[in-house]
């Protein structure tokens, strides 16, 4: 999810800077999606591991 948010991003800046705002406004939005399903699933992620881990001991 965060390479599809970069690259999203990226794609964001480039097509900003040539001009063409509402692809670069969509790449922008696809980007801001990607990144928050990545910060949930890696706080899920990280709260399973701790959790395992707790669990073990």
């Amino acid at each position: 999810m965060l390479k599809y948010a970069i690259i999203f991003g990226l794609i964001a800046l480039v097509t900003g800077a040539l001009g063409f705002s509402r692809i670069s406004g969509v790449a922008a939005t696809i980007a801001k999606v990607c990144f928050v399903i990545f910060l949930i699933l890696f706080i899920f992620f990280i709260l399973a591991v701790v959790g395992v881990f707790k669990l073990a001991t």
